[in-house]
């Protein structure tokens, strides 16, 4: 197994993605994370309150001396690794998941007016041309979380943990019928010591490119994981 490639790679790819965009050259940062089994490349974006955002993740592995990003085969749903030949298609393919991501969060909506006798906020829609604006309802829930109202369910609720009579975590998966974005609803069941059930439930959206990335970086996280026993 050689890490040469890996090493010539991890030398030339700032510069090469400095020099083909300056959006990246402000914003974007990337980190080498060697230690594990398959070393990865990982590229974010710091933000001045202290949350990074990782928009995409490339690995390499060793023993094929190949880089590779992971995606979802959307015919078989199940994970599937996209080979990256050269250093080309591994700027270009790091230079789009950038753009994509800033186009996603710069892609939001304009309040257009609230009403005071509720907590209904319309949107507009950016998207659109100011001569067919489309107006969206949104409930304003708690510090700036907005839960969209027409989400169609695809799953019931499945049990991802339980520990009977202590605690129950559920998962449901929907999509938002306006935009087609995903929604995973995480619900929370806690029993206090008088036997009385705690509710928590927390609504988490979305985009469908966004989800290879998620599901990426959870993958090549769970060996650091703790679970509830540890």
């Amino acid at each position: 197994m050689s890490m040469e490639w890996f090493d010539r790679v991890v030398g030339e790819l700032q510069d090469h993605l400095e020099s083909i965009c300056e959006r990246y050259d402000q914003e974007g940062q990337m980190a080498v994370e060697r230690g594990s089994k398959h070393p990865r490349i990982q590229f974010f974006v710091d933000y001045d309150d202290g949350e990074r955002d990782y928009f995409y993740i490339l690995y390499f592995d060793p023993h094929n001396e190949e880089f590779y990003t992971e995606t979802i085969d959307e015919d078989l749903e199940q994970p599937a690794r996209v080979i990256l030949s050269d250093i080309d298609d591994i700027v270009d393919a790091v230079h789009e998941g950038f753009h994509d991501y800033i186009n996603d969060d710069e892609d939001e909506l304009d309040v257009v007016y609230a009403t005071e006798d509720d907590d209904t906020v319309y949107y507009e829609d950016e998207g659109v041309d100011d001569d067919d604006d489309e107006l969206y309802v949104a409930e304003l829930i708690d510090d700036d979380i907005l839960e969209e109202i027409d989400v169609e369910w695809e799953t019931p609720e499945v049990t991802a943990f339980l520990k009977e009579d202590e605690v129950e975590v559920t998962y449901q998966f929907g999509l938002v019928e306006e935009t087609g974005d995903g929604v995973l609803r995480r619900i929370n069941r806690i029993w206090t010591e008088d036997d009385e059930m705690v509710k928590d439930e927390t609504n988490f959206i979305f985009t469908k490119e966004e989800a290879p990335t998620i599901i990426a970086m959870i993958a090549s996280h769970m060996d650091s994981m703790q679970g509830y026993e540890d």
